[in-house]
């Protein structure tokens, strides 16, 4: 194809915008993150939940504009994410695209890199994770692949920030001079070369902008659904001569992909020299364990025990420390401080907001450990493998093991997990993983029970906590069986997945992961949190000071009789949970508040503890595991799967919660009775 560029343009002050593509697990975003560092703006696409980052940086004095496009294996239009990308470089046009490449996967990273060359923007390849290929015994050669692809080639270690100062140099560089990136585009195959160029001919004139004619006649010769829409609503006058030709070579698209994947093995074997036959490399040697139907579910079940172990063995203390030490003298001098104002404004602060939201972020800690071991985990390519062994456990749900990784991502926040469902590019699956997501715990969750669990059960608190995550998993499969019966009639999907080499993890990328997590959290605690802690703090005041007599008591005294089936008989309780469906570290709060007063020389969980039996202790971790989910996870659930799916999680969620609840105490009654 032989796009027109603009002449040569001179350095000056004007911002850049840079386009950052790349497939998956190819280190795009400790690109991304190591070159915006904390400059970052994450958000959804606009009209679309598709998530969004961008980022800016300076480079000799002009300021770059970095747009994270969303992780594809090709430009065809299945996919939202696919459409998202290259719809941005055509109508955005940025004034340079990088892709992101790995060094020892080329031949599968070179598809994407073919595609991005059909379009008119100039284009540099970062050829990431050179020291992997070595590992591997694979030698590439950065500048004889760029003389064979006619475009910048720059060999990087973005985990080590190599190369990247040369990747932004040659950008910048391409962006003042075009011309001077002279791209060796594949062709389509001889077969169907005149059909294409008579394809040209008849839509010549009839293309709307910014799309390309060249690349709209491939498109439509590839049969992609997007391009065949706008065309036949742009050139109605033509269409029906187009369509002719488009229904007489539908096998058109053979020979496009094919003369893509030719013109892959011609640059690989200029750029590329292989091991020698035999050689075994690290990731075969660990996979062997990673992905063995038995020690693979083994090891896994291991990574979850390294976050409960790091919990109790480093956050806990910290937690303890800042209740103790922090937060309880913070309250102590507020109500000194606050004593000539009004008791209502003085019981609002110190006793509403300050033991409310402050006792939550007392528990950061946890949930730090939680962001840190899944992002650890995610760096190193561990996360693909977890999906590969869990698909054959996955298969009765009729899922596969690609809805592993937003199932996983749920135990960090359910939120992002259920817009991660969308590289499950079986519809059925997808609505299916979306319902199933909320049964996994979150890092909230997670972080209201170990708060509570070593109050209640002391040593034993760990495996207590290992327990309950075992009771969601099972809960979660029960209901992926019987709803993929009822309403898919026991469908099942198959499953493709790429497998990264491993690689050493970046403690830039893990931090700077760790601190959007955990900002964004205490953005909730300051404002979610904050609000329903003040609201909490308001129903739970009664005539004279007397929460007894308070809303709040009223509305949790008319649940008793369903708390009692728990032996959750206090309303505080009941309130408690009710106060979760807004944020699951409301629990914490709402705690903090109706119990400020009970006891004030132990820690709020030790308060609580005084008014449970062991049974029902364990009823009430029970159900704060598998109750309704917050608010954030049904709205996005609603947008993801609708509102059927949205009413039916919450109706099986509630029901699930107190049969569970009623279930273990009733059990645990009878087992300390006798």
């Amino acid at each position: 194809m032989d796009h027109s560029r603009p002449p040569d343009r001179q350095e000056g002050p004007r911002s850049i915008t840079i386009a950052l593509a790349g497939q998956p697990n190819v280190g795009k975003s400790t690109v991304f993150n190591m070159l915006t560092g904390l400059n970052q703006h994450v958000g959804n696409w606009p009209g679309k939940t598709v998530e969004h980052r961008s980022g800016t940086f300076v480079r000799d004095g002009r300021q770059v504009h970095l747009v994270d496009l969303p992780g594809t294996y090709s430009l065809t239009a299945n996919s939202e994410e696919e459409r998202l990308a290259r719809d941005f470089i055509i109508r955005q046009q940025p004034d340079v695209t990088i892709v992101i490449v790995n060094a020892a996967a080329l031949e599968r990273n070179l598809y994407l890199v073919a595609e991005l060359l059909a379009l008119p923007t100039p284009l540099v390849v970062g050829l990431n994770m050179i020291d992997v290929a070595e590992q591997a015994g694979l030698e590439v050669e950065p500048h004889v692949l760029s003389a064979a692809l006619g475009i910048p080639v720059i060999p990087l270690v973005a985990s080590c920030n190599e190369g990247l100062a040369e990747l932004v140099r040659v950008s910048v560089d391409l962006v003042d001079h075009p011309t001077s990136s002279r791209p060796n585009r594949p062709t389509i195959r001889e077969a169907h070369r005149p059909v294409l160029e008579d394809l040209q001919a008849r839509i010549a004139g009839h293309v709307p902008a910014p799309y390309p004619e060249d690349w709209v006649a491939l498109k439509l010769l590839e049969g992609d659904t997007q391009i065949t829409d706008i065309m036949r609503q742009a050139a109605p006058s033509a269409w029906q001569a187009v369509h002719a030709v488009l229904a007489s070579h539908e096998d058109a698209y053979l020979d496009i992909a094919g003369g893509r994947y030719e013109w892959i093995g011609r640059m690989v074997r200029a750029g590329v020299v292989r091991p020698r036959a035999g050689v075994v490399s690290v990731t075969d040697r660990i996979d062997r364990v990673a992905t063995h139907p038995v020690w693979g579910v083994l090891l896994l079940l291991g990574a979850f025990g390294l976050v409960f172990g790091l919990t109790y063995g480093v956050a806990m203390p910290i937690v303890d420390w800042l209740q103790v030490s922090v937060l309880a003298p913070i309250i102590a001098g507020s109500r000194l401080a606050l004593a000539p104002w009004p008791p209502w404004s003085s019981g609002l602060i110190a006793d509403g907001l300050l033991a409310g939201a402050g006792t939550v972020v007392a528990f950061l800690p946890i949930l730090v450990i939680f962001f840190a071991v899944l992002a650890l985990l995610e760096d190193i390519g561990y996360l693909a493998r977890g999906a590969y062994v869990m698909d054959r456990l996955m298969h009765p749900m009729g899922l596969h093991g690609k809805s592993f990784l937003p199932l996983f991502l749920g135990f960090g926040c359910n939120v992002p997990a259920i817009l991660g469902t969308r590289i499950v590019d079986n519809r059925r699956a997808q609505r299916l993983t979306v319902f199933l997501v909320p049964l996994v715990p979150c890092s909230a969750r997670m972080a209201v029970v170990t708060f509570l669990a070593p109050a209640f059960f002391g040593q034993a608190a760990g495996l207590v906590l290992w327990i309950l995550v075992l009771i969601n998993v099972t809960v979660m499969a029960i209901a992926g069986v019987i709803i993929n019966r009822l309403a898919f009639r026991g469908e099942h999907s198959a499953f493709i997945m790429e497998m990264p080499l491993y690689h050493l993890p970046n403690l830039r990328t893990i931090g700077l992961d760790v601190w959007q997590n955990t900002s964004a959290f205490l953005r909730k605690a300051g404002t979610v949190i904050l609000l329903a802690a003040a609201v909490t703090w308001a129903l739970s005041q009664g005539p004279g000071g007397n929460a007894g007599l308070s809303p709040l008591a009223r509305l949790g005294r008319s649940l008793e009789p369903v708390g009692a089936w728990m032996g959750l008989g206090d309303w505080r309780l009941l309130a408690a949970l009710l106060s979760s469906i807004v944020a699951k570290e409301n629990t914490i709060a709402t705690l903090g508040i109706l119990y400020e007063h009970e006891n004030p020389a132990l820690g709020l969980a030790e308060r609580v503890a005084q008014s449970l039996t062991p049974p029902a202790a364990v009823a009430l971790l029970v159900v704060q595991m598998l109750f309704v989910p917050c608010v954030a996870s049904l709205a996005v659930m609603r947008k993801e799967a609708g509102t059927g799916w949205m009413l039916l999680s919450i109706g099986l969620s509630l029901v699930t919660s107190l049969a569970a609840g009623a279930l273990v105490y009733q059990i645990g009654r009878v087992i300390m009775a006798a």
